[in-house]
């Protein structure tokens, strides 16, 4: 049967999550209109966490299983289970439960009303630090300012989407990937639902420090070229300011003869243009290096297997996104 509703669950090392998830789900899916499915996609987990999917399996046929061959990467273990949702909405969602599997009847409420794309925005994050707050505030708030397209706040991969989009979003092969703003790029109608976001249930985050730092670069460099031409900018009013700097010194020497000696404020002005180029290259390097990383056109993920109730574990040794 071709199910109505697809919920793209991607997970990593959440072992100790993953039974209370799977009660969850097993309750939300009792409450749908109509035909589920639900595809966890296994982002190259170390634990248990692929066997207790495997279990919930043999109980309910609803359930699907995707393991990758390593640790890809959050966003493109959600793309991976993108490419094999059927339904005509498909919802994202954590496996943590901070994106609690109920608020997926509000979302389809929503579609059901006309939406083709409905953020879950998350109205109070508890048990955050101040500081992943803050910056999470600044980050939005900077994103909002640099890019071309609105990006909703405080809105991380929690939506729904409809078929449509989802084949729209198939058509975009870019390789680094930061999907709530490919999401918001596509247009379509889209609508926002609030929720309180809870705590961590169990386990650790998998989204440490230097992993939002590269979630926000992939934000930034991928949907803006404010940061090229900031840099543009910037060389310019230094450079301004180095022949201005210049033409001061010519002046004093032509028509002075207290010319000041030493090597201070040479280093000093040395170091700073240095400092700057050094930035300004950096900043042009992210945007290289993603074209690199485009034009070496690698499938965006491999697939090691695949469970489902009516088909044994399949090992695929070279199954992977279109283009």
């Amino acid at each position: 049967m071709q199910p109505v509703y697809s919920f793209v669950i991607p997970f990593m090392n959440e072992e100790e999550v993953l039974p209370a998830l799977i009660e969850r789900m097993r309750e939300l899916l009792g409450q749908l209109d109509g035909a589920a499915e639900v595809i966890f996609v296994d982002d190259g987990s170390k634990d248990l966490s692929a066997s207790v999917i495997a279990r919930a399996i043999d109980e309910n046929p609803t359930f699907k299983l995707i393991r990758l061959s390593r640790n890809f990467g959050h966003q493109i273990a959600v793309t991976a289970g993108l490419d094999h949702a059927k339904g005509e909405a498909v919802i994202i969602m954590d496996a943590d439960l901070q994106d609690p599997p109920e608020i997926a009847l509000d979302l389809i409420a929503a579609w059901k009303n006309g939406a083709e794309i409905v953020h879950a925005q998350r109205k109070q994050r508890v048990g955050e630090t101040w500081f992943k707050k803050l910056s999470s505030h600044v980050f939005y708030r900077v994103l909002r300012r640099l890019s071309a397209i609105d990006i909703p706040r405080n809105v991380g991969d929690f939506r729904l989407i409809d078929a449509k989009v989802l084949r729209a979003f198939q058509d975009m092969p870019e390789r680094d990937r930061f999907l709530r703003g490919m999401f918001s790029w596509v247009g379509f109608k889209q609508e926002i639902v609030q929720f309180d976001r809870p705590e961590r249930y169990a386990g650790k985050t998998k989204y440490p420090l230097h992993k939002m730092v590269q979630l926000a670069v992939d934000g930034l460099v991928g949907f803006s070229d404010v940061p090229l031409r900031m840099a543009l900018w910037l060389g310019s009013l230094v450079s301004i300011g180095a022949i201005g700097y210049g033409i001061y010194i010519a002046v004093w020497a032509i028509f002075t003869d207290r010319l000041v000696e030493g090597w201070a404020s040479t280093i000093v002005v040395l170091s700073l243009l240095s400092g700057i180029n050094l930035l300004i290259s950096g900043i042009i390097g992210l945007y290289v290096g993603r074209i690199h990383n485009e034009a070496k056109q690698r499938p965006l993920y491999f697939i090691s297997e695949q469970v489902t109730a009516s088909l044994p574990k399949t090992k695929t040794k070279h199954a992977s996104v279109k283009g």
